[in-house]
């Protein structure tokens, strides 16, 4: 495969906003709205690569379930 073509997901990639640098940087409404759409970006890509995590919270709340659960079976029925 010659180095010239590109694989399907390198194609579908898009290229990194370009970042804005200066003092008011973080409180541009247009400066932060690239921040978030490159990070939604990035994590889109992550997880379809297959490295996607579950949340801490949704991990949190699957073991409170199955604690009650338990409790439910050992001294309700």
């Amino acid at each position: 495969m010659p180095e010239t073509e590109q694989t399907q997901a390198e194609a579908t990639t898009p290229a990194p906003a370009p970042r804005r640098t200066g003092a008011l940087s973080s409180l541009d409404p247009v400066a932060a709205y690239e921040r978030r759409t490159a990070r939604i970006r990035e994590e889109i890509a992550r997880n379809r690569r297959g490295e996607y995590s579950v949340p801490t919270w949704v991990l949190a709340l699957a073991l409170a379930g199955v604690v009650a659960l338990w409790i439910l079976v050992l001294f309700v029925f």
